[in-house]
């Protein structure tokens, strides 16, 4: 950085003059003082060394960016010198200064500590750096510094900040390929698969030079093919084959690639037939084994393949090779107590088992493979406790089943016990299993004892004790074929002196869950299984390791794997961060800990507020159903949905019936836009009127339902006394004051603009930001401040009912939903008031309509609205995962009507059964899980899209009936300007669902706002929290390892009560209109049988505007891909209206302004390298065009590679993308869209309009 460089040239003569002092007062004394004075000047220059002039000009040169590039260990001995020697003036000059010095020093200071590989000194002089200067987003080489810090420590959460953070205000970075390696790196411990996919593409195009040397470098479509092997099974097949052809790969990386691909082919059912798959698995397995011999898993994996296809004794040599060539593993000492089992050997299956748990005491499958073998032995009270300590390992994947057996066991003991006592009678008692507490522990034997034939030679030894680690192979199931060939009787064991081998004892009370399906009793099936989407051999995932203090600091914690992620880290071909000693983070005085440098917020804005408190209206409120029209007729469905709303009702609406109306303020936003700093700016000069929302005057205005105590609208369950538990950690903003650094006024004529922008050069123009570049990068809001009292978190939902079609088209209707202060709006009985036949959009006119339409069915766990649970039904998540799949709107109708037959006989039959209960009050929890039941999987259509007008006309003309502001298509909706379709957001989506059906969590796409009608029979329920909140709510996410905007998720309502996060809940019944206000969070579960449609809609308003830039730049900065392209959006809307607010107006212009820059620095760009230009003019209809690498938004000007140039539509690239792929742009050619002349006319004509004085619908 040029101000760092300023630093070290002006440390050599500060230095300098820091010495001359000592001289210069002893002009007239002594000879023995002026010897004295010498010595001490001597001393001085020791203890203060100077930078000679050419020093200081290398050091000038140097940053962060030269990390992993100096060889500083094998042929930078000068260069390491000259660091040290700048360090050590640095610090003096610092020490001296009493650290009153510029703050880019510091900068500079952490660069040298980083590429000396001093860590700690690094981190404390980033800090001392970002603690002084007001805009450290500036600087690219500080963040990229600090991240590479962060990275170092895995402090992966603070790590993906800064290397957001870098490559948002710098996309062309140069370091950006390390970025993008180090972000998948992180991404994929983290488990968010798809952005650790596309950062792993990322770097795979940049042909810019890395830190990885070139044999390490064709690990990257390993890496690739590592990600896809978690969803996309034929695509990573395809991936790594690929990988395999290259040419030269290192033997390590061919080995790895092998090892994958046939542990997938072995666990994968999607790849063909099993005895096809096997023969394949072997053959990788065995070629990777002659590229890597010491490779452990990989002799492990062949074992289990073995294994599977009945070679037993092949099976054993392998787990023998496994044990010799690694560590001792709790997997493969599990399935040696498989073969052992198989071969009808129970002390040695058990000695294997036992050393199994103990390596790994979490292992659930040797616990119930121990089981197992312990029933069969007759020992149920041994086979619970085994059952117990499954149940209670992390990895377990069939608690519900293992509660039975335990409860099965519990009740037969007794059965169990007169058994015994008749064979013991008898006299034919067969041996059982050592139990109970030893005296002596286990002895510890050699493992390269064993037996070069093991089935004959009696068992195994134990090993040695081991620290408890997690396996991560060894959770799913997979049937190993059991083998009717023995090897001949093997004596059992002798036990130890002193007493019996013993079994660990860690046994609590069994748990008690409704009853499941009996655990599979065969020993043959054992659950042993790994799992190849986690397999230990991914060799590129980070060491995760325990924090040292060093230097009293202290690091904060981050989110970081277990050890157990990745047990082959150790022979990985890339090592993710490096063994060093961790130290904390925290200030000097040891007592506060130290606020990491991205965790705080900037700028704390207010939304605008709008009132229509004082209106009057006679159109009255009903807490009763709405009387609809044309709704759909039922026949059976009808008494059932009754009966399920009531007692939905019932739940949710009598918790809190005297709450007085709440609407939190919305006291902060995206802080960090410049929207946020442009709307409490002061007006430009050439335009000081401002134009609010106007105030209904009206005394038609609709009634809202102010009260509480609706039936309809019910809210969230709350408790008297919540438990106490820690809040979220939020930083308080730091407040920057800082000016334009740019020299354009808002409003100068396009000519100024270019004449301006000329010779500017890459000053704030390095990407194409809508923001301002004096402002930083988005950052998450906190929570509003203050919190609410809990009596306020569960605030009725604001509703509105209609009479008749007037009231539908008041125009006070569409203020009070587009109000920021409602974060949703239920319009009841819409449908009837404006005579709307839902009937075309039933099931049946769909199946009559269209049978063979495509449909996507999302397959999830059917669990109650409040509440969500892992698969087993015993835990509380966030993460709410549904599969994927597609059928047609014929299959789906069947499947919808099957479904409602199942529930009306299940129905039938409970009420058959049903006698009265004289058993013994049952306790809250097993009464919870009595209600709960064994979750059942349920399928929920979505995504259906209706926008063809051949197939569905109909059905959209019926939809013209809707008032304007809620229409699909209306001048006042931005969406109608986008000028093309965006599918689910323009155009409408039809949803078909059964009870249970799922929309998990979510903000709209950009934040635009959301119309949602029920079509019926059957009722939805709704959650959401005001936008305000959706910075808690992405921190929640965090915490639970979920990515907000991509991940799916089912928010926890205690989490959200004790953060103090307030929740509108309610029942959307048929015929009600759902009204999502912009940038809401919401999610929805369907209670009945019932279709769905909806669409978003932009209100031209500042405040849509608004949001939908913030979303658009947040979006930008975590690399996801923003729907609604807000830089084409805001051209058209300059080209196609007038704009009267005067905010709206602004922030409009400043986007224009923004982008007419960009384009002309590019064009001169291009134009300095030689690069000409191709004018191709936009076609009608054709849509806003993104960069297929990175996917923003490319605006004007496109590169395409000059290959697939004919290619329609154009495969596009940003121009950052295009010169890491090609740097002299050689391989692309650059189309023009608009003329310069084009762009300026639209942006000079666009003006202000005058204040409309009256509103419309």
């Amino acid at each position: 950085c040029d101000a760092c460089g300023s630093a070290a040239r002006s440390l050599g003569s500060g230095s300098a003059a820091a010495a001359a002092p000592c001289g210069a007062g002893a002009g007239g004394g002594s000879d023995e003082e002026n010897k004295m004075a010498a010595g001490k000047a001597s001393e001085a220059e020791e203890d203060f060394p100077t930078l000679t002039a050419q020093e200081r000009d290398t050091l000038a040169g140097i940053d962060s960016s030269l990390f992993g590039f100096q060889k500083l260990h094998e042929d930078g001995a000068r260069n390491k010198a000259l660091l040290i020697k700048a360090v050590r003036c640095y610090d003096s000059l610092i020490l001296k200064a009493e650290g009153k010095v510029e703050p880019e020093l510091f900068c500079q200071l952490g660069h040298f500590n980083l590429l000396l590989e001093d860590y700690p000194k690094a981190l404390s002089a980033y800090q001392r750096y970002y603690s002084l200067q007001t805009d450290y987003w500036k600087n690219a080489a500080f963040l990229y510094g600090l991240g590479m810090v962060y990275f170092h420590y895995n402090a992966f959460q603070w790590a993906i900040k800064a290397f957001q953070e870098v490559l948002y205000i710098d996309p062309g970075f140069s370091r950006a390929k390390e970025i993008h390696l180090r972000l998948g790196l992180m991404c994929k411990v983290n488990t968010d698969y798809e952005s650790s996919l596309k950062h792993f593409q990322l770097a795979l195009i940049d042909s810019n030079p890395c830190t990885l040397s070139k044999a390490e470098s064709k690990s990257l479509p390993f890496l690739k093919g590592s990600i896809l092997c978690y969803k996309r099974y034929r695509a990573a097949k395809e991936a790594y084959e690929a990988l395999l052809q290259t040419e030269d790969l290192p033997a390590r990386v061919k080995a790895t690639t092998l090892q994958q691909l046939g542990w997938m082919h072995h666990t994968v059912e999607q790849l063909g037939d099993r005895a096809t798959r096997d023969s394949f698995a072997i053959q990788c397995l065995q070629k990777s084994l002659e590229s890597d011999p010491k490779s452990g898993q990989s002799w492990y994996f062949l074992g289990r393949c073995y294994s599977s296809i009945g070679k037993v004794q092949d099976a054993f040599v392998s787990y023998r090779q496994s044990i010799d060539k690694s560590e001792a593993s709790a997997d493969t000492w599990c399935s040696i107590g498989v073969l052992y089992q198989q071969q009808n050997q129970p002390m040695d299956a058990l000695q294997a088992y036992i050393c199994a748990v103990q390596l790994d005491h979490s292992h659930a499958a040797a616990w119930m493979d121990l089981g197992t073998l312990y029933e069969s032995c007759n020992q149920p009270h041994d086979a619970i406790k085994c059952y117990i300590n499954a149940t209670r390992s992390k990895g377990c994947t069939n608690i519900a089943a293992l509660t039975h057996r335990i409860k099965c066991l519990h009740f037969s003991q007794k059965s169990y016990i007169s058994l015994f006592q008749m064979r013991q009678n008898s006299g034919h008692v067969r041996p059982s299993l050592p139990n109970g507490p030893t005296p002596h522990p286990l002895p510890s034997p050699n493992l390269h004892r064993l037996p070069q034939r093991p089935l004959l030679n009696g068992p195994l030894g134990v090993p040695p004790s081991a620290p408890s680690r997690s396996s991560s192979s060894s959770n799913n199931n997979s049937n190993s074929s059991s083998s009717n060939q023995t090897d001949g009787d093997v004596p059992y064991v002798q036990t130890a002196e002193g007493g019996e081998r013993a079994l660990p004892q860690t046994c609590t009370k069994p748990q008690d869950t409704t009853p499941c399906p009996a655990l599979h009793q065969n020993n043959s099936q054992v659950a042993h299984s790994t799992d190849a989407s986690s397999t230990s051999s991914s060799p590129l995932q980070p060491n995760s390791t325990n924090n040292n203090t060093v230097n009293s600091n202290h690091l904060p914690t981050s989110p970081t794997p277990s050890s157990s992620s990745s047990s082959a880290t150790s022979s990985s071909t890339i090592t993710a961060t490096k063994d060093a000693t961790k130290p904390n983070i925290s200030h000097k005085n040891g007592d506060e800990v130290m606020k990491s440098p991205l965790a705080s917020n900037h700028v704390q804005t207010e939304m605008e507020k709008t009132s229509s408190e004082n209106s009057e209206t006679t159109v009255t409120l009903s807490a009763d159903n709405p009387r609809l029209s044309a709704l759909l007729a039922a026949s059976k469905d009808d008494t059932e949905n009754s009966t399920n709303s009531q007692e939905v009702n019932k739940k949710v609406n009598n918790i809190h019936p005297g709450i007085k109306p709440s609407t939190p303020q919305a006291h902060s936003s995206t802080a960090s836009s410049p929207i946020s700093a442009m709307s409490t700016a002061t007006p430009s000069p050439k335009s000081t009127e401002q134009t609010g929302a106007p105030s209904p005057a009206n005394s038609n205005t609709p009634a809202v339902n102010g009260k509480g105590g609706m039936s309809e609208d019910s809210q969230s369950p709350s408790k008297p006394d919540p438990p106490v538990v820690p809040g979220l950690k939020t930083t308080p903003p730091h407040a920057h004051t800082s000016n334009s650094s740019s020299s354009v006024s808002i409003y100068p004529s396009s000519t100024d603009v270019l004449k301006a922008c000329r010779n500017l050069g890459k000053n704030g123009l390095s990407n194409s930001s809508i923001l301002l570049d004096k402002c930083p990068p988005p950052r998450l809001p906190p929570a509003p401040s203050p919190a609410l009292p809990k009596d306020k978190l569960n605030p009725p939902t604001p509703s509105i009912y209609l009479e008749n079609k007037r009231d539908a088209f008041f125009p006070p209707l569409h203020q009070f939903c587009t109000n920021p202060s409602n974060p949703v709006t239920v319009i009841r009985g819409l449908a009837g008031a404006l005579k709307l036949d839902l009937g075309l959009f039933s099931t049946k006119t769909l199946v009559e309509a269209n049978p063979e339409h495509m449909v996507e069915v999302w397959t999830q766990l059917s669990q109650p609205a409040d509440e969500n649970w892992d698969q087993t039904g015993t835990k509380k998540l966030w993460r709410c995962e549904s599969g994927r799949g597609h059928t047609t709107i014929a299959k789906y109708a069947q499947y919808q009507a099957a479904s409602f037959q199942e529930s009306l006989r299940e129905e039938n039959e409970k009420k058959a059964l049903k006698e009265p209960s004289d058993a013994e009050p049952a306790s809250a929890d097993s009464v919870a899980r009595k209600r709960r039941g064994p979750l059942k999987y349920i399928k929920f259509g979505t995504n259906i899209d209706v926008s063809d007008e051949k197939k569905w006309k109909q059905q959209l003309q019926e939809l013209s009936k809707l008032p304007a502001f809620a229409r699909v298509v209306s001048a006042g909706n931005l969406l109608s300007h986008v000028g093309h379709t965006i599918l689910g957001m323009n155009t409408v989506q039809l949803y078909m669902k059964v009870p249970g059906s799922r929309i998990p969590g979510h903000q709209e796409h950009n934040n635009f706002c959301a119309v949602n009608i029920n079509i019926g029979p059957g009722d939805c329920e709704w959650f959401a929290v005001p936008e305000p909140y959706w910075g808690v709510m992405s921190n929640f996410c965090e915490k639970n390892n979920i990515n907000f905007l991509m991940g799916s998720w089912w928010p926890n309502l205690e989490d959200l009560y004790e953060a103090d996060v307030p929740v509108y809940r309610f029942i959307q019944r048929p015929g009600d209109l759902v009204w999502l206000n912009t940038g809401t969070v919401h999610w929805v579960q369907a209670i009945g049988w019932c279709n769905n449609i909806a669409w978003n809609v932009g209100p031209l308003t500042a405040h849509q505007y608004k949001l939908a830039v913030e979303r658009y730049e947040w979006n930008k900065l975590q690399s996801v891909k923003s729907m609604v392209p807000m830089v084409h959006l805001s051209w058209n809307m300059a080209r196609n209206i007038k704009v009267s607010d005067h905010k709206l107006y602004e922030m409009i212009k400043y986007c224009l302004l923004r982008t007419l820059k960009q384009c002309q620095w590019v064009k001169e760009t291009l134009a300095t390298a030689g690069k000409e230009t191709v004018l191709r003019p936009r076609s009608r209809d054709e849509r806003a065009h993104y960069c297929s690498i990175c996917e923003v938004e490319v605006f004007n000007l496109l590169f395409v590679r000059r290959e697939l140039l004919s290619k329609a539509p154009p495969v596009v690239h940003c121009q950052d993308c295009a010169r890491k792929g090609s740097s002299a742009l050689d391989d692309f050619v650059v189309l023009e869209q608009y003329r310069m002349d084009d762009l300026m006319h639209i942006y000079d004509h666009f003006t202000l309009a005058p204040p409309l004085h009256s509103s419309s619908s």
